[in-house]
């Protein structure tokens, strides 16, 4: 029986059948997906008895069908054409977590077309497909929702689309990446280098083979673009954030913020600029005062910290990853998808307006830089004219020596990037200068560009 005749037939019989069954399409069954399939074939009846609605799942398509999985996975719900899987008559929802492009953006394009609603984490695919996904759940007038793709279990998503709709957002800023959060709190807290932690998180699974993705911004970058997106309304995609990776950073940096009294956290920021209606949509490392809730998230977790014109501040945290916590998101816009299937009306769509990205050159912000120069006399004053010729003020000074060289560290006033950028190119065509080795944004210039400066 399909949704449809589920729905004429409780109005018919009120009492004959208290839990309408939604079937439902999974494709893909790795960590996530498993886990979902798991809640969905062994506790059906928990489920339904919460939310009142019964969730069958009758097909799952997968690559390889002779993988391992749990034995509550009947084999004979396993199959390998996913596109025939979308298409049959009997799946009224689908649920995609192949990941990447294609045939992912087919797949659901196609659902959607065809009346069926789709939940989806693929965080690659929305931050580069997401409006003109949307645009074709809109016309076919059912739900395309993607709770998992940002921050795991986090409810993000559902409280900027639905909760805050009415509300000006002026700023979302978060940690969105468990990896880089996991690898930055190990060199603060035991002092080890990037690389010795790195090895130990894919040691321990926190991190891929190929940890390019995640340590260099690309995973982190993909959120940003959804949540801006979400957020003002804006045709954002993955190309247009700003993005930085953590790589260069060094323990000596994390040390040395730590001493000032700041983290450094792998930040995904989406503003409003000067009130708008331009944004800044970036994701780069930066000096979290520890007074900044973002600064006491550890280890794997992620946050995220929403200000508003009249909500104020808002944060969400918990555990962004992990088959578990995703599939739990998962559940929970599977739910909401069987019920405006149910009821015959899709959750509001995003709202869309028109915005533009400030490049990221004329944001401003306060820097730290250090740098290892020759230890002779006039160095220090050949380095502070490069910095006072490109309009960068210096607030603070320390050196510190290393045999014949020495490494001076800077903390500058508010800036233009721009002109930090050309303060830095200068710096390191200089004579004395033999590297700058480490340069981070500083949160909490109350000068900054944004809705009032960064917190």
């Amino acid at each position: 029986m399909t949704a449809d005749a589920d729905r004429a037939d409780a109005e018919d019989h009120p009492h004959a059948h208290p839990a309408p069954t939604v079937r439902v399409a999974l494709l893909g069954c790795g960590n996530v997906g498993g886990a979902l399939a798991e809640i969905l074939l062994t506790r059906a009846e928990d489920v339904a008895a919460r939310t009142g609605i019964r969730l069958e799942l009758v097909g799952i398509a997968v690559a390889n069908p002779d993988k391992p999985r749990s034995p509550a996975i009947d084999t004979d719900l396993i199959g390998t054409d996913a596109a025939a899987l979308v298409a049959r008559d009997d799946v009224d929802v689908v649920v995609e977590l192949i990941g990447g492009l294609h045939p992912a953006h087919e797949l659901i394009e196609t659902a959607l077309r065809n009346g069926k609603p789709v939940v989806t984490g693929n965080k690659a695919l929305l931050a580069t497909a997401g409006a003109e996904l949307a645009e074709a759940a809109a016309a076919a007038g059912v739900d395309l929702l993607y709770e998992a793709a940002v921050a795991g279990a986090i409810p993000v998503i559902r409280p900027l689309r639905e909760s805050l709709a009415g509300e000006q957002i002026l700023r979302v800023m978060g940690i969105v990446n468990g990896t880089t959060n996991y690898i930055l709190t190990r060199m603060e807290e035991q002092g080890d280098d990037y690389d010795d932690v790195l090895r130990d998180a894919q040691e321990l699974g926190l991190a891929e083979r190929d940890p390019t993705a995640d340590v260099e911004g690309h995973d982190a970058a993909a959120k940003a673009a959804i949540l801006a997106a979400l957020a003002f309304g804006s045709d954002i995609v993955d190309a247009d954030v700003h993005r930085e990776g953590i790589s260069g950073v060094s323990a000596a940096d994390v040390a040395y913020a730590s001493r000032l009294g700041y983290s450094v956290k792998l930040l995904a920021i989406a503003e409003l600029v000067d009130g708008g209606p331009e944004i800044s949509v970036r994701v780069h490392p930066a000096m979290v005062p520890r007074a900044h809730p973002l600064a006491a998230v550890r280890g794997a977790f992620n946050a995220v910290f929403v200000e508003g014109a009249v909500s104020g501040e808002i944060m969400l945290y918990g555990r962004g990853a992990g088959g578990g916590p995703t599939a739990s998101a998962m559940l929970g816009d599977l739910v909401d998808a069987a019920r405006n299937l149910l009821a015959g009306a899709p959750s509001p769509a995003p709202k869309r307006t028109s915005t533009t990205v400030r490049p990221q050159a004329d944001m401003r912000s306060a820097f730290y830089l250090s740098m290892d120069v020759a230890d002779r006399p006039g160095v220090l004053a050949a380095v502070a004219k490069i910095f006072g010729d490109h309009d960068v003020s210096i607030r603070a000074m320390e050196q510190v020596g290393l045999a014949e060289e020495a490494r001076l560290i800077f903390l500058t006033h508010v800036a233009r990037e721009g002109d930090l950028l050309a303060t830095i190119d200068e710096l390191r065509r200089h004579q004395s200068v033999d590297r700058v080795s480490g340069v981070l944004r500083v949160i909490g210039g109350h000068d900054e560009d944004g809705a009032g400066g960064t917190p």
